[in-house]
């Protein structure tokens, strides 16, 4: 962005709260609003016309809400990054709006230095959550994303990852004081478990999951 301004959306449904941004944006010289909407629809509408490099839209706005606003944008608007703003501290709008393509959450009470770091960090395709949600974020994280890994216990893993080393059921029961039988029976499971049928598959999925490097 070095030498060209970052030309930036306001999309918010309240006047007054549009004119702060602006107002605390016209002090930065990197950076230029080349646009206002009043809600979701028009958002999307602007963004297409202008083209600009962030959105800044609230999640909660009239006719078409932020979170549909921000799909539609990042759908047609290869070059757009797009910020959220809101008063919600709640993970379920960040987890929404995060999976609709925006690319940083930040609060409506933030300081204005973190409103304005968050917006060239977004130019940059950089991440931004306000530190005072990102807690909230990784807990709702852990709490809804699944990984086949889990399906698996304890003793699986452990096999799992001899397997994908190259070690042989008789190696692995050496290793761990098992029958080779048993060996075998986990090796069964644990090609049941993350439908997979082959040694090819278990290295693949070794890899894919930071098991073995």
């Amino acid at each position: 962005m070095a030498g060209k301004k970052i030309r930036i959306l306001l999309a918010d449904d309240h006047t007054i709260v549009r004119r702060g941004f602006g107002l605390i944006l016209e002090k930065e010289a990197d950076l230029e609003v080349v646009g206002e909407a009043q809600n979701g629809r028009e958002a999307v509408e602007l963004a297409q016309q202008l083209r600009p490099d962030v959105v800044v839209i609230d999640v909660s706005m009239p006719e078409l809400n932020g979170i549909e606003g921000t799909r539609r944008i990042t759908d047609t608007c290869d070059r757009t990054r797009v910020l959220a703003v809101s008063m919600h501290r709640d993970a379920v709008y960040v987890r929404e709006i995060l999976r609709a393509g925006a690319r940083g959450y930040v609060l409506k009470d933030a300081a204005e230095n973190a409103f304005v770091d968050a917006i060239r960090a977004v130019a940059r395709n950089e991440a931004y959550l306000s530190p005072a949600i990102a807690d909230a974020v990784l807990t709702d994280y852990r709490k809804h994303v699944t990984n086949p890994i889990d399906l698996l216990s304890s003793r699986e893993r452990e096999v799992l990852q001899m397997i994908a080393e190259g070690k042989t059921n008789k190696e692995i029961a050496n290793i761990l004081n098992l029958s080779v039988y048993t060996v075998e029976a986990h090796r069964g499971k644990i090609m049941e478990k993350l439908n997979l049928h082959n040694t090819g598959d278990i290295v693949r999925f070794a890899l894919r999951n930071g098991l073995i490097s």
